[in-house]
């Protein structure tokens, strides 16, 4: 079992969509580099994780496979709790996959505490030719809820280490920064704390003690 002496950062990663989009396989792509063109649909939750190295930083992967099904979606949103980042996953030749997006996006919301770096994503790119949802409608959803944006194939492989990648760097990025921003601030209290200690008394006072009483 791995602890956290192991990584510097922990990235939780979830995987949010309609059943059959594509979910599972884009997790076994990239984790394992292996699709199951018959994978059946995941009950309740699964995860994978995968080890990463950024700018000498080891960094810890998990990545949640959420249930599609409307019966499981009670117990799926308490594993939203803790992500960093989230793969909003809809397939490009269902349209109804597409249309329910918005329904994902506000439960994602409502169930995470921080701000997830999300990143949706069209998947079956490989059956473009079967194609019901335009790849602008997918940049225009994106763009009016700020997402980040890129279409997939879980089957051929096409751009799955890329929307992993993308998001596990834009979240490093943001970790990294803050860590570095509460060092330095950690550094300033032991370097200013003795004076700190000089600065709580007020003036008044030392110049009372100095002339002495009456």
């Amino acid at each position: 079992m791995s602890t956290s002496s192991e990584y510097d950062y922990l990235i939780k990663i979830v995987l949010i969509g309609d059943s059959g989009v594509g979910k599972t396989n884009l997790l076994t792509r990239f984790t394992r580099n292996e699709f199951n063109i018959e994978s059946k649909s995941t009950i309740g939750v699964e995860f994978a994780t995968k080890s990463m190295k950024m700018k000498d930083k080891h960094l810890k992967i998990q990545i949640w496979d959420t249930a599609g099904q409307e019966r499981y979606r009670a117990i799926t949103s308490a594993y939203y709790r803790g992500a960093t980042g989230a793969l909003l996953v809809y397939d490009i030749t269902k349209y109804d996959t597409f249309k329910n997006l918005e329904a994902w996006f506000s439960e994602l919301q409502e169930n995470t505490e921080d701000d997830p770096l999300i990143m949706l994503v069209g998947n079956k790119f490989d059956l473009q030719n079967k194609r019901t949802v335009e790849i602008d409608e997918g940049k225009t959803f994106s763009k009016e809820n700020n997402l980040l944006f890129i279409e997939t194939s879980a089957l051929d492989s096409t751009n799955v280490e890329m929307a992993f990648h993308n998001v596990i760097e834009k979240i490093f990025n943001k970790m990294n920064s803050k860590k570095t921003m509460q060092n330095t601030t950690q550094e300033q209290i032991v370097k200013n704390g003795m004076s700190g200690q000089v600065i709580l008394v007020e003036p008044e006072e030392i110049e009372k003690k100095s002339k002495g009483c009456c």
